[in-house]
């Protein structure tokens, strides 16, 4: 299986690891299936700017660069442009995943919505768009495989 350069790179030199403390909002999602596991923590500050994203990833190397790349794309983003952060936005910036990785960027994606999902329920907000994120990712429920 081959991994792009961008991948590696990701999972070599994971941009925004760790942990927040005291974050606006958490999002733990994982698949069963794999094993993979995806937390993600937000800064969200008073004006709705994601000031800071951080990420702990148990998994493959395509778990910890799709993880590594969401936070880096959604970071200083508003919480609607976070919201439009896909997997297929998160495999496109990676140049592409092995189909049987395609998995994990569905992870981030629901990762992302998880930690927004946290952040309205503490608020007591409504973020349009939003739809309560499912905490398990069953590769059986993948639509897109790219070749």
């Amino acid at each position: 299986m081959a991994y792009s350069d961008k991948v590696m790179d990701h999972f070599s030199n994971p941009r925004n690891m760790g942990e927040i403390e005291n974050p606006s909002g958490v999002g733990t999602v994982g698949n069963a299936q794999c094993g993979d596991i995806m937390r993600v923590y937000f800064d969200i500050s008073d004006d709705g700017i994601i000031r800071d994203v951080k990420f702990k990833t148990f998994g493959c190397a395509a778990a910890v660069a799709t993880s590594s790349m969401a936070t880096e794309l959604v970071k200083g983003k508003t919480i609607a442009e976070a919201l439009e952060v896909t997997n297929k936005a998160v495999c496109e910036a990676l140049d592409g995943l092995p189909p049987v990785k395609v998995h994990c960027s569905l992870l981030a994606e629901e990762a992302i919505h998880a930690a927004l999902w946290d952040y309205a329920e503490k608020n007591g907000i409504v973020i349009d768009g939003l739809v309560k994120p499912k905490s398990d990712i069953h590769e059986d429920e993948e639509e897109e495989e790219e070749y």
